[in-house]
């Protein structure tokens, strides 16, 4: 989903579901990250930082990112990874597109954490994706969001995690041990990709023979290219929309087929959960369980591809970095951490106000989309220490890569298991993992995604 369909609906759902709930067009939300744990992350002795700060920036880094550098991104479209965090203005309205920028880490979380004044419902300044509505908890506000998010929970619990370990770590060792003999390979097409969506796939139920179909849909919705406008509406742009909006029909018919298959068939998995359950005294329609299901499965593999990619593009850009967390596994869990907000794999997320309202001494009247850059919040030097450098042993990172408020990525924990468990693997299995210099990686070209579509890798 690249532009409004694409751009606004992954925005939304990507954060909810990160499996987690949504992108651009899917990433729109947050749930607060839980204070506790950010708490017992900056005291825990493998979250901190022993190397001193003069040590970080020569092994690291500068303001420009070795990674922009490295594979020359575009200036404009990664503009906060060349050291501009638009710091000078948190909060702006863009009137070429009609959308209030939100740039700033503190000025997002309070966006993220007040669904009071800043809804999730953008869907009633989108008509296009409206048929969509009905059960994506992306484009829900409390209480029915907080209703039908339990309806899930139970499946992203820490016991839950555990549990499915082991079977994670079969998935990874099947993938990789097919390219056990190779010299070169993509890690996305190899391992990045089919991992999170066969996990997700099995919670959900969806046969593994059908994740090639799924797969083919998922990159059509999010092909295009166009930055989403409330102003200006092209044909470029439109033809966008509906093409995007034309993979979730495909989608969204697909999984309605199982759904009506459990509501006579019923098995131990999510569909099946969520095809018996109760909201309100109700059970949810066919449509509800589709859009429901499908915000799970777009939102519940695409984090975790980028963050798998996305860790292995830092490393490669940042060699001592890569040789140092081989030495300590005990960095692997803040390396992720740092790739999260280093890439920041989903660019944005979108609300919509309610009401008038007021965001870093900026007021905002009501009915105006509010977009939280995710990239730049991420970088901004009021929270993080030296925020242009990548340091995987950084200590205090609380970044938003996740969202925030009641729309938390549900599923981040799962993330990030299975971004540890991949990341040990290739570790233990290659001595030597690097982007192939003669096979350079190509970019999502969706502008709400950051991180590779391909990306081609040499072992030894």
């Amino acid at each position: 989903m690249a532009s409004l369909g694409r751009s606004v609906s992954w925005r939304q759902d990507a954060a909810d579901c990160c499996t987690v709930d949504r992108c651009n067009t899917h990433l729109k939300d947050s749930t607060c990250i839980n204070s506790g744990s950010e708490n017992s992350r900056r005291k825990s002795p493998e979250f901190r930082s022993p190397v001193s700060l003069s040590v970080r920036i020569s092994y690291y880094g500068s303001v420009m990112s070795a990674l922009a550098e490295k594979w020359d991104l575009d200036r404009q479209r990664y503009f906060w990874m060349y050291g501009d965090d638009r710091s000078s203005q948190r909060v702006v309205f863009d009137e070429a597109s009609g959308i209030w920028n939100v740039y700033g880490h503190v000025e997002a979380v309070q966006v993220a954490n007040n669904p009071h004044f800043f809804s999730s419902d953008t869907g009633r300044l989108i008509p296009q994706r409206r048929e969509f509505d009905a059960g994506s908890i992306t484009q829900l506000d409390p209480p029915r969001h907080t209703a039908l998010r339990k309806l899930i929970t139970h499946a992203f619990t820490p016991r839950a995690i555990d549990e499915l370990e082991p079977r994670v770590h079969a998935i990874v060792e099947n993938l990789l041990a097919k390219v056990a003999d190779r010299k070169s390979f993509d890690l996305i097409a190899e391992l990045a990709y089919p991992l999170p969506i066969t996990v997700i796939a099995e919670l959900l139920g969806i046969p593994a023979s059908d994740h090639a179909l799924l797969n083919g849909w998922v990159d059509k919705m999010m092909s295009g290219t166009s930055e989403f406008s409330l102003a200006e509406r092209d044909e470029t742009v439109e033809n966008e929309v509906e093409y995007a909006m034309e993979q979730v029909r495909h989608i969204t018919d697909y999984l309605r087929g199982h759904v009506k298959d459990r509501r006579s068939n019923p098995r131990d998995d999510l569909l099946t959960r969520l095809v018996e359950a109760e909201v309100d005294g109700e059970r949810l329609t066919e449509s509800e369980v589709a859009n429901f299901a499908n915000v799970m499965l777009v939102a519940g593999h695409v984090t975790t591809t980028l963050l798998i990619s996305g860790t292995v593009l830092c490393l490669d850009a940042h060699p001592e970095a890569d040789r140092r967390v081989r030495q300590d596994r005990s960095l692997v869990p803040p390396l992720l951490e740092e790739s999260l907000r280093y890439v920041s794999p989903i660019a944005s997320m979108v609300r919509v106000t309610n009401t008038e309202t007021e965001v870093g001494g900026v007021k905002i009247g009501p009915d105006q989309m509010v977009s939280l850059s995710i990239a730049t919040a991420n970088r901004d030097e009021r929270v993080f220490t030296d925020p242009h450098t990548f340091d995987p042993a950084r200590g205090h990172n609380p970044h938003v890569a996740f969202g925030r408020g009641v729309h938390f990525c549900i599923g981040a924990a799962l993330a990030r298991r299975e971004g540890r468990i991949a990341m040990n693997a290739l570790f233990d299995r290659f001595p030597e993992l690097r982007c192939d210099p003669d096979n350079p990686p190509t970019f999502m070209s969706n502008p709400n995604l950051n991180g590779a579509a391909r990306l081609p890798v040499v072992v030894g």
